[in-house]
């Protein structure tokens, strides 16, 4: 399962976007501070292929993927030196495998903003400089036990200390290590620490109703250059939390109208988790049977043995061959009696890499 942690300053829809992504009907409040604890919500990820499937198969449930969400108080300059609330909470993200960072693009003077003045830019390095000295905290108290390790002469223990090293001269300086373009093995060498800066980063960019379907403001325009000029290899996914709210509130069959009327495709939360699959390389395979259609997240480039490890680790262990049909064929086929019949169902082995949209069966042997 998916697992995002929503960083930002307060106010500036954090909460509201939980809100709207979870149902979970979370305080949000426009006053600095409004979430005190950390909320966890799950939400289902959309696929129209999943309804499509469970159309031909007519299952008894259909199960679909889940992302699951953490949101914790919002940030503020200092939270590092114990300002705010945020800092305490900073723990409940470090488990995520992605962020998501809550960034204030419109002007509206209702709404309070912590610093006095809308300004993203600055609003994305207070966050980053914050998040950079808690994750310099452990690196600092790691790299410590590890150069006394590596006095002995373990080797491993030197090795270490020359990655620590190298990530702690960026979170000196308050600069995230997502600016350190970190190789894999030193990533892996970071691993255990869940450092914050290590994980990838998407923008959510709260705008007016208005540059949803218009021309970008100068707000938004402002965050993109910023993110350019400084390397990171980060996605914007501009959204309207007040129209997040006025969706969640309607019921699913009044939903895409309610967006066709404003001029929009999709809701911000087909395009959050759209743009989270595509930044952690993720892609979704399907089971279909009568009990049961279920929609399965993996990695691109996973094999065959390892998606059937998803559903459990025996099918891993056990697994002998696969069954597999890609969803076109699948569906226009009428099901696995419809592909068989027409010599469309694959037999692969533990060297296939799957293919997302695909229809698997798993044959195993414990």
């Amino acid at each position: 399962m998916l697992r995002i942690g929503i960083v930002g300053l307060p106010n500036v829809g954090k909460s509201t976007l939980f809100n709207a992504l979870t149902s979970a009907g979370v305080l949000a409040a426009n006053y600095p501070f409004a979430t005190k604890d950390p909320n966890v919500g799950r939400v289902n990820v959309p696929d129209a292929r999943l309804d499509r499937l469970a159309d031909v198969v007519k299952p008894q449930r259909t199960v679909p993927a889940v992302v699951e969400f953490v949101d914790i108080a919002g940030l503020v300059k200092g939270a590092s030196q114990g300002e705010g609330l945020g800092n305490q909470f900073l723990a409940n993200i470090r488990e995520t495998d992605a962020i998501v960072h809550v960034v204030r693009c419109f002007d509206d003077d209702d709404v309070l903003h912590v610093m006095g003045d809308v300004n993203p830019v600055r609003d994305r390095e207070v966050i980053e400089f914050e998040l950079a000295l808690a994750d310099l905290a452990t690196v600092e108290k790691r790299l410590d036990r590890t150069r006394r390790a590596a006095k002995t002469g373990d080797a491993d223990a030197k090795a270490e200390v020359a990655v620590l090293e190298r990530a702690y001269e960026f979170l000196k300086d308050g600069r995230g290590l997502w600016e350190a373009k970190l190789t894999d093995d030193e990533k892996a060498t970071l691993q255990p620490l869940s450092l914050l800066t290590v994980k990838p980063i998407l923008y959510a960019a709260n705008v007016t109703d208005a540059e949803l379907t218009g021309d970008e403001g100068a707000h938004l325009k402002a965050l993109r250059a910023a993110i350019v000029a400084s390397g990171e290899l980060a996605s914007v996914v501009p959204f309207s939390a007040k129209i997040e709210s006025e969706l969640a509130e309607l019921p699913a069959e009044d939903r895409a109208d309610f967006l066709a009327s404003l001029g929009l495709e999709s809701a911000g939360l087909d395009r959050l988790i759209r743009a989270g699959y595509d930044l952690l390389g993720l892609e979704t395979y399907f089971t279909a049977g009568e009990q049961e259609v279920r929609a399965w997240t993996i990695h691109r480039g996973d094999t065959a043995p390892k998606a059937a490890g998803v559903i459990h680790t025996d099918f891993e262990r056990g697994f002998i061959k696969a069954d597999t049909v890609g969803y076109d064929d699948f569906v226009s086929m009428g099901g696995w009696k419809g592909a068989r019949e027409k010599g469309a169902v694959r037999s692969e082995g533990k060297e296939y890499v799957v293919a997302d949209g695909d229809v698997m069966l798993f044959k195993f042997n414990v």
